[in-house]
């Protein structure tokens, strides 16, 4: 999977939980907003520390996953 310099795993952080770098927010939380209807810009409103460029990694970080996903016949 191509590296998303903008989103790291560290077990010391929510987990281990894919976050924006330098928060605590998680890349599922920005998802979440998102398939709930927010709009970026009331995600960037709500979480000033948030860039778009953050909104647009955490996108391209589930469309590598969701690639990546192999579904095996029986």
């Amino acid at each position: 999977m191509k590296a998303v310099s903008r989103i790291i795993l560290d077990p010391s952080i929510l987990a281990g939980k894919p976050v924006i770098r330098g928060t605590r927010i998680s890349v599922d939380l920005v998802l979440e907003l998102l398939a709930s209807g927010w709009h970026e810009s009331t995600i960037l409103q709500e979480y000033p520390g948030l860039k778009r460029q953050d909104i647009l990694a955490c996108l391209r970080y589930a469309q590598e996953i969701v690639r990546s996903e192999r579904v095996y016949s029986r």
